[in-house]
């Protein structure tokens, strides 16, 4: 099961600290990461995604995943290969998972002129220890759950869309 959470910052400078402080705990064995990446918007409100370097560990599927969640919760329309009926399609998965347009709704109001988000996909996490580690940075904090099983579905429905 993978957690995907997003956690909210009113600017740049603290999203870019806690990112840091995210690879540090991967680093530490604290987070065992799928994806990390930074969601900045400019004051003209365009979204820019910084990710780290590939992370160590994740398979091609999760990289898959992590990109079309990526590209769902911030970059709608602009996801290239899935268009029309797939979009769809994928969606409804989505919806199945908690990612559904509430979620997606929460995480674009969160993201303001000026504001940013750190977007971690996680296999394990020591709770404790994380929340602990992130604390300092405040910010709002929106959490789902991927079972195993989801995961599958939605980089099957992926994979169907792209061929």
């Amino acid at each position: 099961m993978s957690e995907l959470i997003i956690i909210g910052y009113d600017d740049h400078e603290t999203a870019r600290r806690a990112f840091a402080q995210v690879e540090q705990l991967q680093r530490d064995f604290v987070v065992d990461l799928d994806g990390l990446a930074v969601v900045t918007v400019d004051e003209k409100g365009k979204k820019h995604v910084d990710t780290t370097a590939p992370i160590v560990g994740a398979s091609a599927a999760s990289g898959v995943l992590w990109g079309m969640l990526v590209g769902i919760l911030f970059l709608v329309p602009g996801l290239g290969a899935v268009v029309g009926g797939a979009m769809g399609a994928l969606s409804g998965k989505l919806a199945k998972t908690g990612i559904d347009r509430s979620f997606r709704d929460r995480v674009g109001g969160m993201l303001q002129p000026g504001s940013a988000a750190v977007v971690v996909m996680t296999r394990k996490l020591t709770e404790d220890k994380f929340s602990a580690a992130m604390a300092e940075f405040g910010g709002t904090v929106l959490q789902t759950s991927l079972s195993d099983e989801d995961e599958k579905g939605l980089a099957d429905e992926l994979a169907t869309t792209q061929e």
